[in-house]
């Protein structure tokens, strides 16, 4: 399940991604502009500097911008830096793989094979989205319903 953290990241990110090139958003504005409570903006945005996805500027005309194109930052990396592993348990995880206590053996196990399933389908979606793709995927949706109109 995406956390409010992994939400809020994603919030965060959309908005610099539609900024112009070059350009700066105060922390105050993101928080804002997306319903935010600015002190957990910037423990988000301060794990999303430190895995390189975004840059700050301090003093005055500074802010944050994105360290990357929009077309380069993939939504799997970022939910995996704000939230862990996208596999909803432990034992289906590639990264992050730890076996069940309770579990005889991992190759044949129902429910972990399953779960790898989930894990698979989830990964194969968002580590292939950019944020791009994210960024303009209401502008899409609104081409689309007037087309069907």
């Amino acid at each position: 399940m995406l956390t409010k953290k992994g939400k809020y990241g994603l919030k965060a990110l959309i908005y610099l991604a539609r900024l112009e090139p070059g350009a700066v958003a105060l922390i105050n504005t993101i928080a804002e502009t997306n319903q935010i409570p600015k002190k957990f903006l910037e423990a988000i945005l301060s794990d999303l500097k430190k895995a390189s996805f975004v840059h700050s500027k301090k003093g005055k005309g500074g802010g944050y911008c994105l360290a990357r194109a929009p077309e380069d930052i993939y939504i799997g990396q970022v939910i995996r830096v704000l939230d862990g592993p996208l596999a909803p348990i432990a034992c289906a995880s590639s990264n992050f793989f730890q076996r069940c206590d309770d579990c005889e053996d991992d190759d044949i196990c129902a429910v972990r094979l399953t779960m790898l399933n989930v894990r698979n389908a989830i990964s194969s979606l968002l580590d292939n989205q950019t944020l791009a793709e994210l960024r303009d995927l209401p502008r899409q949706q609104r081409k689309q319903r007037r087309r069907v109109r």
